[in-house]
């Protein structure tokens, strides 16, 4: 298995067109990543841009936030999945996490994961690692979406931020703390998958040493020029992409 096939290459951001979805799932279907991560309104042209390649056409629930009513999360799980979706990354409602109330965290994944395994779909539970207090919130976590029987625990959405005691405002994502973490807090039945800041092969071969089994990056072209020792393969697309999912 190369690195290059355990990435989860992201169309999030908010800028980004219908343009540069089709560029995008060119190069991913030429590179042979695992999927292509797109907003849930792309979903549909994915699903038809990916058709007859080996990449999965994923989405995002409840993003980036998580703050979005259950139900919400339900019927966007189900409407991304009857579009072609076999893959979702949900947020986990993170103000239910930090007043810890768990039974209502534990039910809105639960829910999620019942709406997606209905269509055939798995569920990757994002924990937003860099927003949490303590590594007990992180160990619930993990508790609570094995429960559920999610397929993954993800760190991060990539669209975290945290403010500093100047104003600074610096974006959260993985680290290789919150993944050996989750590695030792997880049995072997489920996948961790790292996602923000990871820009460069030797990223991403530093967490999946780590016991990451998917990458969430949009940084996809660098990171095969690396593994590839420098050869790029693909031609659909050039442009250096700065994004931090």
């Amino acid at each position: 298995m190369t690195i290059v096939s355990m990435l989860d290459h992201s169309v999030l951001k908010p800028s980004q067109t219908t343009d540069d979805l089709r560029a995008d799932c060119l190069m991913c279907a030429e590179l042979g990543v695992a999927s292509v991560c797109v907003k849930p309104s792309m979903v549909l042209l994915a699903s038809e841009l990916l058709a007859g390649s080996e990449v999965v056409p994923s989405t995002v629930i409840g993003f980036p936030h998580g703050g979005t009513s259950t139900a919400a999360k339900v019927r966007e799980t189900q409407i991304a999945c009857e579009q072609g979706a076999r893959e979702v990354d949900m947020v986990v409602n993170l103000g239910y996490v930090l007043a810890q109330q768990w039974q209502q965290v534990g039910d809105d994944i639960h829910a999620v994961v019942e709406a997606a395994q209905a269509a055939g779909a798995i569920t990757k539970v994002i924990f937003e690692t860099g927003l949490l207090p303590d590594d007990a919130h992180k160990i619930r976590l993990c508790e609570l979406s094995e429960q559920a029987g999610a397929a993954f625990v993800k760190t991060s959405t990539g669209f975290g931020y945290v403010t500093g005691a100047d104003g600074t405002l610096t974006t959260t994502g993985a680290t290789e703390h919150d993944i050996q973490l989750m590695a030792t807090h997880t049995s072997d039945a489920m996948q961790i998958k790292a996602s923000g800041g990871i820009r460069s092969f030797a990223d991403a071969k530093r967490f999946v040493a780590l016991g990451a089994t998917r990458l969430g990056t949009s940084s996809t072209k660098a990171i095969a020029i690396g593994e590839q020792g420098g050869q790029a393969t693909s031609q659909a697309s050039d442009k250096k992409n700065q994004d931090n999912y």
